[in-house]
């Protein structure tokens, strides 16, 4: 079990680390504003929704995880069916516990850069 435990903290990892940069980095901004856009302005609802998965950090990481364990075939607690699910669930929980703490580490360096541009400028004010 102990085993089990640990490959879901790693699987996650590479979950969050798909789900953060395809919904959040520079490298995919413009496909992001294209879904965007296609989420509010579709006729049908199943093709705005299709679109709103790739600018939704929670609803993507879904999605990976649901690839991840076709490609890894891991499961939690059961070996059938239900050992999918518990596992589909528990990953996509741990991958979004690294992107809201990844997003915080990312805050902080914000204020700090801020904090110390606007020093810089007051000291070169005097």
């Amino acid at each position: 079990m102990a085993e089990h435990i640990y490959y879901l903290f790693i699987l996650a990892i590479p979950v969050s680390c798909i789900a953060w940069t395809v919904t959040k980095e520079e490298i995919f901004r413009e496909a992001r504003e294209f879904c965007v856009s296609k989420s509010k302005s579709c006729n049908k609802l199943y093709k705005r929704k299709f679109f709103y998965v790739f600018t939704c950090e929670y609803c993507f990481s879904h999605y990976v995880t649901i690839l991840l364990l076709i490609v890894t075939k891991y499961t939690l607690i059961y070996p059938d069916w239900r050992g999918y699910v518990i596992a589909g669930f528990s990953v996509v929980w741990i991958a979004n516990i690294y992107m809201s703490l990844y997003n915080l580490i990312r805050i902080d360096l914000k204020k700090e850069k801020i904090r110390v541009a606007k020093e810089e400028s007051e000291l070169e004010e005097k």
